[in-house]
Parts: structure tokens; sequence; C-alpha cells
């Protein structure tokens, strides 16, 4: 492990992270569940984690407030800072929370891999539309690609076409546009940061590794050892929330 992964303090991290963001040309972001986790929202493969307790056949842990109550987090707030000083250029998430775009992330510099779960899509032109103002759960269900079409369930509003949940469930293909859009992205990005994710779910855990074969430095923020982190050019294990804040308060020192 090099000196730089493995001798350094916190502190130097940050300072190191900052150098590069500072002078980077093409800040690429990468998130997972562990950003949310401190908006209350379990991971997956967290100590406590959906899949986790899965696999030790316990029941996951009940969320203590409702997905409609949950609200963005330091994490995702100082990830827009990065966005409005024309840092970050680009966000890829495998998050179906719709907390970015809520915590004020343009539509335009995000791929959300996984869908978003406040999002219903037309399989014909693949527009998105909130779900919301046209879907009732009550009388059509879930609306997922596999759900059976339901008796007078509205179409899409700009061609009429067939509209389904975002949310990609496994099994499910993969968005083509957020796909190429988080591939071209990744090729281009000389400054990587991924934060809350193992980056054991591909193919979305590949965009990391694309970004530094093609050059890239490669940040990973996560809670726990990923199998990248012997890729990385720095790793915190430490809180993704407050390890973004202490990023952001030694770029404006």
């Amino acid at each position: 492990m090099s000196p730089t992964k493995q001798d350094l303090s916190y502190e130097e991290r940050i300072q190191l992270a900052v150098k590069w963001i500072q002078n980077s040309q093409h800040l690429v972001v990468f998130t997972g569940a562990g950003i949310s986790t401190e908006s209350g929202i379990p991971d997956y493969r967290g100590p406590d984690g959906v899949w986790t307790r899965r696999d030790k056949g316990l029941p996951p842990l009940k969320m203590k407030m409702t997905m409609d109550q949950v609200q963005p987090n330091s994490g995702h707030e100082a990830i827009v800072e990065l966005q409005n000083r024309g840092l970050l250029k680009f966000l890829i998430s495998q998050n179906v929370d719709g907390l970015h775009l809520r915590s004020g992330i343009s539509s335009e510099i995000i791929a959300e891999l996984h869908g978003n779960r406040h999002l219903m899509r037309c399989l014909t032109c693949d527009r998105q539309h909130p779900k919301d103002y046209l879907w009732d759960s009550t009388k059509w269900g879930n609306g997922y690609r596999t759900s059976p079409i339901r008796d007078n369930q509205p179409g899409c509003p700009a061609c009429g076409g067939r509209l389904i949940s975002s949310v990609v469930n496994f099994g499910d293909p993969m968005p083509q546009k957020e796909m190429d859009l988080a591939q071209h992205h990744s090729m281009a990005a000389d400054v990587l940061i991924v934060i809350g994710s193992s980056l054991a779910v591909m193919p979305a855990a590949s965009f990391p590794l694309i970004a530094k074969e093609n050059g890239s430095k490669l940040i990973i923020i996560n809670h726990q050892e990923t199998m990248y982190d012997s890729e990385a050019d720095l790793c915190f294990h430490e809180s993704a929330g407050a390890t973004l804040q202490a990023i952001l308060s030694a770029i404006n020192e």
C-alpha cells in the first residue's frame, strides 16, 4: 500500500484531496447508499445493512421516519456546494432516494443509474416525469417494468407511451442514456470521488475503475473497506458528511 494511503493523517489526506479537487478540470462524484445513511436510510452492505442482515437471517432495521420525511444531509449539501462553485462536473449515483435532486443538484449533471423513486419513465420516448403528479399507487400499484398493466393507468404526457417506475429492479435493463453519460464522464474525469459505495454492484461499480484506468485520481470515502481500496489514491473510512464538510472548509481557507 502506498504511503499516501497508509501513512498520512486524516488532516493530511484532507489537504491532499483539496489540492486535487481545486486543480481538477473534470471532477466527478460517484455515490452509493452510504451517503444517505446519515439521513436515516439504511445502507445495503454495512454492519447493519439490508443485505448484511438478510444474510444473517435478520429482518431489516425499521426506519425512524417514512421515506417521504427523509431529508438531504451534510454530505448531499457538500456535493451541491461543489456544483455551485463550478468544481463538480458530473454526479453518478446508485441511489433511488432522490435526495441529490432534492438537495439542489441540477438534473443536467446527474445520472441516476438505478432510477429515482419519485420519477416515472416512458418506455417509448424515455422521458421522465414526476410520479406524484401522474401516478396513484393505490390504483395502479408500483408500476414496475414487470408489473401488469392496469385499467385506466396514465400514459406519458409527451407521447402517450407506457409509463413505468424509473427504479431499476434486479433483472431490469440498465437505463442506456444514464449509462452512456456515466461512461463518458468517467473517461473524462481527472478526479473521481466515490462516496458511500461498497463498489460491489456491477455494472455501476465499473465506472470508478474506468476513471482510474484513464488516468484519474481515485478517492474513496466509505465507512467500510471496499475491494478497490488498493486501487485508490486516497481512502477515508470516516463519516462521509464530516469528511466532505472538512474538505469544503479547507477549500474555503
